[in-house]
C-alpha cells in the first residue's frame, strides 16, 4: 500500500466524515465514481488557480463519474479561518463548484482525519506521508483506492488525463 501497516482500511469507502453543516458522510455513497480529494484553503496564493480548475474538471467529467471532495485545513499559516459550512459558500459563490464541501480537518499531526491517515498511508509525497501545504490532491479510483498524489502546484488541470484513464475515457 505504500504506506503504514497500521492502517487497518483498504478504501476510502470505509470511512464516514462529517458534511459541512456537521452530518455524517458514509464515503461509501462514493463507490464506483472515481475522486479527487484535496485540502482547501480560501486565503491561499494558490486558491484561484486549484478552485478555478477543480471546478473546471468537475463541471467537465461529472457525468462521466468524478467527484470532487473538499477539505477545509487550516494547518498551513492558517490560511483557512472560515469554518466548514462558510468554505462552501466561499467556494459556491465565488467559484461556482458544485461540488462538496466537508468540515474543517487536520491533514498533520497526532489529530489527522482518519480518512487523511489513509490517504497519506496510500501515497507518498515528496517527502513521505506528510502533506506540505494546501491542495495536495489525491486520485482515487473507482474501488477507493489511491492512485496519485499531487502537490500543491501539481494544478489540476495538469493532471486531466489522469483522471479521463480512471474515468475509462482514455
Amino acid at each position: 500500500m505504500g504506506g503504514s501497516g497500521s492502517i487497518p482500511q483498504t478504501s476510502v469507502h470505509e470511512f464516514t466524515v462529517k458534511d459541512s453543516r456537521g452530518r455524517d458522510v458514509d464515503l461509501s455513497t462514493y463507490k464506483g465514481k472515481v475522486l479527487i480529494v484535496v485540502n482547501v484553503a480560501s486565503k491561499c496564493g494558490h486558491t484561484e488557480l486549484n478552485y478555478t480548475q477543480l471546478t473546471e474538471l468537475y463541471a467537465k467529467y461529472k457525468e462521466h463519474g468524478l467527484e470532487i471532495l473538499a477539505f477545509p485545513c487550516n494547518q498551513f499559516w492558517n490560511q483557512e479561518p472560515l469554518s466548514g459550512e462558510e468554505v462552501e459558500q466561499f467556494a459556491c459563490t465565488r467559484y461556482q463548484a458544485q461540488f462538496p464541501v466537508f468540515q474543517k480537518v487536520k491533514v498533520n499531526g497526532p489529530e489527522t482525519a482518519p480518512v487523511y491517515r489513509f490517504l497519506k498511508a496510500s501515497k507518498f509525497g515528496l517527502w513521505g506521508p506528510k502533506i506540505q501545504w494546501n491542495f495536495t490532491k489525491f486520485l482515487v479510483d473507482r474501488d477507493g483506492h489511491v492512485i496519485s498524489r499531487y502537490g500543491l502546484r501539481t494544478y489540476p488541470l495538469s493532471f486531466e488525463g489522469d483522471v479521463k484513464k480512471a474515468l475509462g475515457l482514455q
